[in-house]
């Protein structure tokens, strides 16, 4: 229980009550911030036209979303192979894809956090899982959709836009999904729009400069991220759960951001570099973001990237990644989960 203790509270309830499920006629657990988080997420979608994506599945398969819609409804499910709650709806999603009949499309997308195409087929044989399988990696289907939280659901009626967006497998789940299909979807077809909002957003890579853009910072103010001529910068992509949720499920994981964890706050006191650590939105809120920088006595600034966009931008689908760029603001360095050692070394060089 002492390990529990640390993990942010929906997360260390969770837990709980992923043990309560092991036993036979457990109940799918019922999670209100989880929910709270994808109704947040489900405020600038509910009513709008959903996203005409083409998505390709695990097996090669190609889906393309735009060609649904004004014929049958659509379900996307974003899961993860880490995630307690998925796991426990996993039943009810494979029944309903069972079920659908030739009304009702539905997708499972993982959200490529930690993740990967390994875990992702094994977890499918272990659970028996036949619905197409779509692997997130770079992003841009959760920046689409908004993703705040596993599970997320997203139902799409048939006349293309969004009904409901949540995280738990119950009634309103039920309810929208028989909704979306007896939706009439054949007026408002030609009204539906086109891409989705993260398809044509930049990226970064090495020998890119830095975007001359600011964000807000967690206790107030603003961080540029790029300062030419000023200093060395080192972002630091990180996610607050990690060390405590993942160290069961993903103990590699764990360990990685702990170590990285230990190494900033080592070589944070170095007045020549401009540190940020940049914390992903998935299952976090700014109040977990202060839990985790008392609990763990993290002094760089941080910033709470909720709508995903700096992890797309920076193609950053693992924690913990570190990306360094030189004086003139110029990304000389990357450094993926288990080269945190290097960093040092990194800075050596600049």
């Amino acid at each position: 229980m002492s390990r529990l203790a640390a993990w942010p509270p929906r997360l260390a309830a969770t837990a709980l009550l992923l043990l309560g499920s092991l036993l036979p006629g457990a109940p799918i657990m019922a999670d209100t911030s989880g929910q709270q988080l994808a109704q947040s997420a489900g405020h600038g979608l509910v009513g709008s036209p959903a996203p005409k994506l083409v998505l390709t599945t695990i097996d090669g398969a190609t889906i393309d979303l735009g060609s649904l819609y004004g014929k049958k409804a659509v379900y996307v499910k974003f899961w993860a192979t880490w995630c307690v709650p998925c796991r426990q709806q996993m039943p009810h999603f494979q029944k309903t894809f069972e079920n659908a009949g030739a009304d009702l499309a539905v997708i499972a997308v993982d959200v490529g956090f930690n993740d990967s195409l390994d875990a992702i087929r094994r977890y499918q044989q272990q659970l028996g899982i036949t619905m197409p399988i779509v692997f997130d990696g770079d992003g841009r289907v959760g920046a689409a959709f908004h993703l705040r939280v596993t599970p997320q659901h997203i139902v799409i009626g048939r006349d293309g836009r969004i009904q409901y967006v949540g995280h738990l497998a119950d009634q309103r789940l039920d309810d929208a999904l028989l909704a979306a299909r007896s939706a009439d979807g054949g007026a408002q077809h030609a009204a539906v729009g086109g891409g989705h909002p993260a398809a044509d957003a930049r990226q970064f890579a090495l020998g890119d400069a830095l975007p001359a853009q600011s964000v807000p910072l967690l206790e107030g103010g603003s961080f540029r991220l790029q300062a030419t001529g000023a200093h060395p910068t080192v972002f630091v992509f990180l996610s607050p759960w990690c060390e405590s949720y993942l160290a069961t499920t993903r103990p590699e994981v764990a360990a990685s951001c702990r170590r990285a964890r230990e190494q900033v706050n080592t070589l944070a006191g170095d007045g020549r570099i401009r540190w940020l650590g940049i914390a992903s939105g998935l299952w976090v809120k700014r109040d977990d973001l202060r839990q985790y920088r008392k609990d763990y006595r993290v002094t760089i600034p941080l910033t709470l990237d909720a709508s995903g966009k700096l992890f797309g931008e920076f193609r950053v689908n693992n924690v913990p990644t570190i990306i360094v760029a030189d004086a003139h603001g110029k990304i000389v360095r990357r450094l993926e989960p288990g080269d945190a050692q290097g960093l040092q070394t990194a800075l050596d060089g600049l």
